[in-house]
């Protein structure tokens, strides 16, 4: 395979401005296929723009960005996507959801929803509704959702940011189990270095705006097995540190 082939996401030398507001400057990222890529920053530093312009959302104003070799223009349904809030329709059952995302003549939408629903564990609820779901259970229909369409790459906007911590440390759990089974591109944004760190096989660090490449920090396997350990440890002080300008720290934590 040439580098080409073997590139989900390529991203050179790309800038992005809202009239005279720089959001990001000068980001040059390869994505390999089959990656799970965490982009790590502080509030407002331009890490959702940036997952919104892979996706089509929005429009780079400067830059080279191409995902499987094409120029993006527009959302695609082969690139799925995962908010913060799962955006379920109350009225609707958990399958009706799911085909809402579906093409309206998908001759096999049926098997599509019971395949991914069973995918996330929730083979049993697809006649649901919303409001009889956990907040845990209602993302994790949100993934189903976004993976109905069989997406070469799947976007993930702080998708945890509202559950509660045990919720949360479940579904990274689940999340990992999903993306070693179906082996697609995943992108996480977060402001969690250990879940950044958990669920990363690489995790890029931004700035505060405008948002630039400070760091890409490689992520060891065992990293993906225990939160704890040296491995875990060094990683996430290694990363705490760049995330924070050292006047920046805060005055009780100490490397």
């Amino acid at each position: 395979m040439n580098h080409i082939s073997e590139t989900a996401v390529h991203i050179s030398n790309l800038n992005k401005s809202f009239d005279d507001l720089k959001v990001l400057t000068d980001i040059s990222l390869d994505i390999k296929k089959g990656e799970f890529l965490s982009v790590i920053g502080v509030s407002g530093c331009g890490k959702s723009t940036l997952l919104r312009i892979i996706g089509g959302l929005e429009t780079k104003t400067e830059g080279t960005l191409l995902v499987n070799g094409q120029e993006v223009e527009k959302p695609s349904r082969k690139i799925g996507f995962v908010f913060q809030d799962h955006r379920l329709l109350p009225w609707l059952t958990v399958e009706e959801n799911i085909k809402l995302a579906l093409d309206r003549n998908q001759p096999d939408a049926d098997r599509l929803v019971k395949e991914n629903l069973e995918l996330v564990g929730l083979g049993d609820f697809a006649k649901s509704y919303p409001g009889q779901l956990s907040g845990g259970m209602a993302q994790r229909v949100a993934i189903a959702r976004a993976l109905s369409n069989k997406p070469d790459i799947l976007l993930l906007d702080e998708p945890f940011g509202a559950l509660d911590a045990m919720t949360r440390i479940n579904m990274q759990q689940e999340l990992r189990r999903i993306w070693q089974q179906e082996k697609i591109t995943m992108i996480l944004i977060t402001h969690d270095i250990e879940e950044a760190i958990f669920l990363g096989e690489r995790v890029v660090v931004l700035s505060s705006r405008p948002g630039r490449i400070k760091k890409t920090v490689p992520i060891e396997e065992i990293c993906h097995i225990q939160r704890t350990g040296t491995a875990f440890s060094s990683t996430r002080d290694l990363i705490f540190k760049e995330f924070f300008r050292d006047e920046e720290l805060p005055f009780a934590y100490t490397i």
